[in-house]
């Protein structure tokens, strides 16, 4: 049973559990949960003060693969890899399993595998590669299959709740976001200078439709590097930079330029050698002079006892980010450790929570700059690849032109892709990358939701628009089409009391890391481990989305797919196509309240098709039959609507051949509709509808037909109806 906050008080007093419980938790976890949100307009302008805090290198599966009501290794509709299987058994070798002379290893499958730190040194594991090159041929224009290959096989480790429960415990505490992708397909640079501000490529050309190349952006680490940084320290004689500066506006200067006061708290010889301060990439920081604001609040030393003051006397600016020494940046290799940056966002909080009435107004994000070269299973939203050929694998209702990288340097001696990478050409999509971890701490979030709206790093700066009313220049069309904003991983109008959950202490990392030490180290099993969630739910944020996506055979020998988003998002399907899984599967981006189409060549196949399309938040449609519809035979097809006051789908079934049929819909998860049989005469259409009320709107139903054995039709998704629900109550069970 949930307790909220003024049934514990009430209880407190009498009850001896609930007291323990309460003296349980660390005492920033208590003062976080304990303050109410200072209400006003009952809107974003409450907020006061946004903190955020970038860690290093973590990948979402990684770390909460295995937790309950998230999308993590328990999804039932993982994609397809070429090798036949599922994503999880991703390959060092080649796509057909046997073994490759080139790579590391010895060419076998790796599955996913537990970080057990009661058998290895699993809490001090090493960094994995985390270039652009090796996280575009793992990534494979979106094929997956070569994590292990690229990355080598501790990319595909992961923890449980024992091992990181500080962790665990402050998403079931806040809100976690299951749908947020760092920006880049590659390391730390180009993900925080996109991170600061909003964009990792020029935007001047973008916005002329040129693709940048690295004169222009940042694929790998360079511009916020120090050189020398034992020598160049700062403030004398200061810093030197390996690279030249970018000149568009970071989001400290649009602050700035705002009168919104903002600060960056750091030390600025402890901050990876500037690899964490993605602001340093820009020449208003470079430039900056002694006295100047950005000067004193973004290159001075301002530390945790800064921050703590600051909260302490009401000073603290509206705007502030916190930078990590590199000892607790939770970076694998650090070195660091998930225990050391869980002792350090506690410091954080502490320091947050030191006054709570600046509590009150605050909101705390926390996030990674990307996944170092960490396995996630979620197929990233980007724009189309391009195919080796040249043709584009996919559409979008908004121009792309400029929303790639051009690997070609102008630098011999610079190489952007691997040699054996030659499933597309030079001009590849910058991103989006692997999910990260992301927590929303503040008093109007928590409750352990889930947010599963599609966010990235350009998101914290659409938020901040959002709450200052300014513009970031730097974020391209593409990410305000397909990327949320964050408000809705709030509630602003109803925040409730939140649970109370049990804490971890933070303070023992020195002896867990020696003790670590004195294990052997983890290695991948030779046999693949059975995959593991927590069953249950979550609560769960409303979300924007209202997708659509309906199949129309064409004489037999084609399949023509309708894309249709009438939410208030735009958001990215993927198709694959498993008759043809050596192909880049194909994306569309489809803005809200747009449309586009695409047609399938069957004819190779005599008419048989398998397409499946996947989307944010468990939308799964599939199109298959084995059999061609030419001449008098029937022609079945569906399509689903929503009832979107009552959180409900109706099916609309059509026959558009000469013959009647008979369809077949079947439940495969909730027990919602069927067995139900239909008979749909030619040239007609029959109207089913059904309750999705105690699945709390989560439909999977296929439809058959007798026309052909291998027809078949599914749908699957969550019907969004304005409202707050649950995570899908199928998650883990399967």
């Amino acid at each position: 049973m949930s307790i909220d906050r003024r049934n514990f008080l009430r209880m407190s007093a009498n009850t001896g559990a609930a007291a323990a419980a309460l003296a349980a938790l660390p005492l920033s976890i208590r003062n976080a949960l304990a303050v109410e949100p200072a209400v006003d307009t009952r809107t974003i302008k409450d907020l006061k003060h946004i903190v955020i805090l970038m860690q290093e290198n973590r990948g979402f599966d990684h770390y909460f693969g295995t937790m309950k009501g998230v999308r993590g290794f328990g999804d039932r509709f993982p994609i397809p890899l070429q090798s036949g299987k599922s994503v999880w058994y991703q390959l060092n070798g080649k796509p057909d399993g046997t073994p490759d002379p080139t790579a590391p290893f010895d060419g076998t499958e790796i599955a996913p595998f537990h970080l057990d730190p009661k058998k290895f040194n699993a809490m001090l594991a090493p960094s994995t590669p985390h270039s652009f090159s090796d996280s575009q041929a793992a990534w494979n224009q979106g094929k997956f299959g070569y994590w292990p290959k690229y990355k080598n096989d501790n990319s595909m480790g992961y923890y449980k709740r024992e091992d990181i429960p500080f962790q665990f415990a402050l998403a079931e505490a806040f809100t976690i976001c299951d749908a947020y992708h760092c920006s880049i397909t590659t390391g730390t640079d180009p993900n925080r200078i996109t991170f600061f501000s909003g964009s990792n490529f020029n935007p001047d050309l973008r916005a002329q439709g040129i693709n940048c190349t690295d004169a222009d952006s940042e694929p790998n680490n360079v511009r916020c590097w120090v050189l020398d940084p034992a020598v160049n320290k700062w403030p004398v004689p200061g810093y030197k930079y390996k690279d030249t500066a970018f000149k568009w506006p970071t989001i400290p200067d649009v602050l700035e330029q705002a009168g919104i006061t903002w600060r960056i708290y750091q030390d600025p010889n402890d901050n990876w050698t500037g690899a964490m301060h993605g602001c340093l990439a820009f020449e208003s920081f470079r430039t900056a002079q002694p006295g100047s604001s950005i000067y004193k609040n973004g290159m001075s030393l301002w530390t945790l006892e800064d921050l703590a003051n600051d909260v302490k006397n009401g000073t603290l600016p509206q705007v502030c980010w916190v930078l990590p020494p590199q000892a607790f940046s939770e970076h694998p290799g650090g070195p660091s450790s998930p225990l050391k940056g869980s002792n350090f966002t506690e410091q954080v909080l502490n320091a947050l929570t030191v006054n709570t009435d600046v509590w009150s107004k605050t909101a705390f994000f926390l996030t990674f700059d990307e996944n170092d070269g960490l396995f996630d299973h979620v197929p990233p939203p980007a724009p189309p690849s391009y195919n080796a050929d040249g043709t584009l694998a996919g559409k979008a209702t908004l121009k792309l032109d400029g929303e790639y990288f051009n690997a070609v340097s102008s630098d011999p001696t610079k190489t952007y892709l691997k040699p054996e990478d030659t499933i597309s050409g030079n001009i590849r999509p910058f991103g989006l990358s692997a999910r990260v971890p992301m927590y929303v701490i503040s008093p109007w979030s928590k409750g352990g939701w889930v947010a599963s709206q599609v966010f990235d790093h350009t998101s914290l700066g659409m938020f901040l628009e959002k709450r200052f009313d300014i513009t970031v220049p730097a974020i391209s069309p593409w990410h305000r089409a397909v990327c949320g904003d964050l408000t809705s991983a709030f509630d602003f109008v109803q925040a409730k009391d939140a649970a109370w959950p049990t804490l971890p202490d933070t303070g023992n990392y020195a002896v867990v890391d020696a003790q670590q030490r004195s294990m052997l180290p983890y290695f991948a099993p030779k046999t693949h481990e059975p995959l593991f969630q927590e069953k249950g739910v979550r609560y769960s944020r409303k979300l924007p989305y209202e997708l659509h996506v309906n199949a129309a055979v064409k004489a037999g020998i084609s399949v023509e797919l309708t894309f249709a988003n009438t939410g208030t998002q735009g958001a990215v399907y993927h198709v694959y196509d498993k008759l043809h899984l050596d192909r880049i599967p194909r994306r569309y981006t489809v803005e809200a309240g747009k449309t586009l189409t695409d047609n399938w060549d069957m004819s190779a196949d005599k008419g048989k098709h398998d397409l499946w399309v996947y989307g944010p938040n468990g939308f799964v449609r599939v199109f298959k039959d084995d059999a061609q519809t030419i001449g008098n035979v029937a022609s079945p097809e569906c399509r689903v609507c929503y009832d979107i006051a009552n959180g409900d789908v109706y099916v609309k079934f059509s026959n558009t051949g000469t013959q009647a049929c008979t369809l077949t819909i079947q439940d495969n998860a909730y027990g919602s509709v069927g067995p139900l049989v239909l008979k749909v005469e030619p040239g007609k259409e029959v109207e089913q509808n059904w309750s999705l009320r105690k699945s709390g709107n989560w439909y999977d139903f296929s439809v058959t037909a007798d026309t052909s054995k291998g027809y078949l039709r599914r749908f699957a998704g969550r019907v969004e109806t304005g409202k707050h629900g649950l995570s899908d109550p199928a998650m883990g069970t399967a």
